[in-house]
């Protein structure tokens, strides 16, 4: 017997809720009309979906399964309403957003204001992940967009460079070294360093640009992280340039990282998926292409 929606609605929200009581209470509707369609929807599929112990559902290896595939189909129905409200709304509607810190601090949030400034009624969804967390909301569409500022290789996302940066040491304005117009790894080995974990993508990175140079003192996971240790007389970091836009670190001055070590920002698309008018519109802006008026369909 094949599932209708309503059926894969109530199986979702126990999924969700790990009880009967608990999906009748997402659902608005009463526990025993939750426990017939549970017991037709096993009937009918000739499947143990949970098992009953103390008073508690607990899913089975098939139910599992199955839910995996159950989040993709309510994925793409939360982006058929979305769809729909954009359609509504005169292609205003929500835009969803991830990034990685770096860019997150001040690159997109600018682009992002600059895009509200075309279309003020826009809904904006925006979230600074991790690398592979920005690669799977991209890829399974669950965000029309993601800006990186490391390389992905990833066949449900199409990658694009939006800009180009290098790294930079970053210290307080009266620090020794600010005096000097670039900084080698050897004349931060006096002084503190607020470094990153060599097991994460971006650790590898600065790790491998101060062979040679000072070991970590103090050990963050984000560039604004690193930014603001800095601020609080940490030490001195090395970071991307991309976190250093705007106006969010007044108080810190930033010195070229010699050898010159090059960094990107990449623009992440679902490969599978078209644009929203507002997607491609952000996509624009932030490959410095934007244009007054109504932006190019994609």
């Amino acid at each position: 017997m094949p599932l209708n929606l309503r059926q894969i609605e109530v199986f979702r929200a126990i999924m969700i809720s790990g009880s009967i009581s608990g999906a009748a209470r997402l659902l608005s509707v009463s526990q025993p009309a939750v426990s017939r369609l549970l017991a037709y929807t096993e009937d009918g599929l000739k499947l143990k979906l949970f098992e009953r112990i103390s008073g508690r559902v607990q899913p089975t290896p098939e139910a599992k399964r199955l839910f995996a595939e159950v989040e993709h189909i309510h994925r793409g129905v939360a982006r058929i309403n979305d769809l729909a409200e954009e359609l509504r709304a005169g292609g205003t509607g929500t835009i969803r957003v991830v990034a990685s810190p770096s860019a997150g601090h001040g690159m997109v949030p600018d682009a992002l204001a600059r895009l509200r400034s075309r279309f003020p009624d826009l809904r904006v969804e925006f979230e600074s992940l991790t690398l592979l967390e920005i690669v799977s909301r991209v890829g399974s569409a669950r965000a029309d967009l993601g800006i990186t500022v490391l390389p992905v290789d990833e066949p449900t996302v199409a990658v694009e460079t939006i800009a180009e940066g290098a790294l930079h040491v970053i210290m307080p304005a009266d620090h020794p070294l600010a005096k000097l117009r670039s900084v080698r790894p050897k004349d931060m080995t006096p002084y503190p360093l607020v470094g990153f974990g060599p097991q994460t993508p971006y650790g590898h990175i600065v790790t491998q640009a101060l062979a040679g140079g000072p070991e970590p003192t103090t050990v963050v996971r984000y560039t604004p992280d690193a930014c603001a240790m800095v601020r609080a007389g940490a030490g001195l970091a090395v970071v991307d340039e991309f976190v250093l836009r705007g106006r969010a670190w007044p108080d810190l001055v930033a010195r070229p990282l010699a050898p010159r070590t090059p960094m990107r920002a990449y623009l992440l698309t679902p490969r599978f998926e078209p644009l929203s008018r507002n997607a491609a519109a952000l996509a624009d802006i932030l490959r410095g292409r934007d244009r007054k008026g109504a932006p190019t369909k994609r």
